[in-house]
């Protein structure tokens, strides 16, 4: 007999979830740049914050069905807010996504280098995982449907994708989805979304307005500035609003994250001037990193806030990594992720940009 209650074999197999480096995790004391967790270097919305204020009283239970705030997406993105759930960020959208269509026996999709959290809503539901191949980093159609077989029910794309900043467009997208059967569920975590320009959305919405077996997720920690709150939405067809309504955590987003939020939704201005830095601050960094091919460096082509960059030459990523935290930057070095030659660095201000470029070309110079 067991002396102590023992785990389901497809949990005690998952690795928990590991994330970037904070400042405290540097010994010194001295302030450390956080670049590591992709968040907002813009902060929040002022209406956000202002917002707090005004939320209820702690004592009280929130609005379990985040009405107002359903209702503003509602309108911002012209979807039925009936068909809108909210969660405690979107990763615990892609949990009961994986939950809710599949168990022991049946198999989810995700592409290698994709968002470390598929594997563990897979394993936790007791699916087994199926990676499909990477096409130079990045999410490739063809090769993610040669993999769906009869067992196949959820298949995960972020697009962009993290953590290499790749992305599909709207064609390619279509292309995916009408390869699935209607009983496989196609998850689009769109977390970095609003960093890509209007004119170049990748379609994912309206698929999941159109068909039964679509959910797109998003999160307000990104370009929203609002990571410390954890609050994510989705949208899909009524059945899958329901399947997630059904076992989602009731009262899972907070009376002060639902005011925020909602704050948020309405100051368009704050969003666009995020998209705005966040595409101008990139392409300077990029341009930079790329006079340095020659080192070895290569910058991967992003769409979202962050730059992966591939340490290809004698300067080596962990030491890139080492070297940045000593003059004051923490980035993410990833080789939990199969990646232990790549650096995902955040987008920050200009001038933090600029110091991390120029750091990186004095090391690259000196491993020569």
């Amino acid at each position: 007999m067991a002396e102590a209650p023992v785990p389901k074999p497809w949990i005690a197999a998952i690795h928990a979830y590991v994330p970037g480096k904070s400042p405290k995790d540097f010994a010194g004391g001295r302030p450390l740049v956080k670049l590591s967790a992709n968040e907002n270097p813009l902060g929040t919305s002022p209406k956000a914050l202002a917002a707090r204020a005004d939320a209820l009283h702690p004592s009280l239970y929130p609005d379990p069905d985040c009405k107002a705030l359903r209702t503003a997406l509602g309108a911002l993105h012209g979807i039925d807010p009936a068909l809108i759930v909210c969660g405690t960020g979107s990763d615990e959208l892609l949990h009961l996504a994986a939950q809710g269509y599949a168990g022991p026996g049946d198999e989810v999709i995700y592409v290698r280098y994709g968002f470390s959290v598929y594997d563990i809503a897979a394993r936790r539901c007791g699916a087994v995982p199926v990676v499909a191949a990477d096409a130079d980093y990045g999410s490739d159609v063809d090769t993610i449907v040669p993999l769906v077989n009869e067992r196949t029910r959820v298949v995960f794309v972020a697009n962009p994708n993290n953590p290499t900043g790749s992305y599909l467009p709207r064609g390619e997208i279509a292309r995916l989805h009408a390869a699935l059967p209607r009983d496989v569920l196609l998850v689009v975590d769109q977390a970095y979304g609003e960093y890509v320009a209007p004119e170049d959305e990748d379609g994912a919405l309206a698929l999941a307005a159109a068909h039964g077996n679509v959910l797109v997720t998003r999160t307000f920690s990104k370009i929203y500035g609002l990571a410390g709150e954890r609050i994510g939405w989705g949208t899909g067809a009524a059945g899958i609003v329901d399947t997630l309504n059904r076992i989602r955590g009731p009262f899972n987003v907070s009376s002060n994250g639902q005011a925020m939020a909602l704050a948020a939704v309405a100051d368009q201005s704050f969003v666009e001037q995020s998209r705005r830095h966040n595409a101008a601050e990139r392409a300077r960094f990029v341009a930079a990193l790329a006079a340095l091919g020659n080192h070895g460096l290569r910058p991967l082509p992003s769409q979202a806030n962050f730059v992966l960059v591939l340490f290809e030459g004698r300067l080596t990523a962990e030491a890139a990594f080492g070297g940045l935290a000593e003059r004051g930057y923490i980035t993410r070095w990833l080789p939990n992720q199969g990646l232990p030659h790549g650096l995902r660095i955040t987008i920050g201000t200009a001038e933090q940009m600029d110091e991390i470029a120029l750091a990186l070309r004095e090391m690259a110079e000196a491993a020569k």
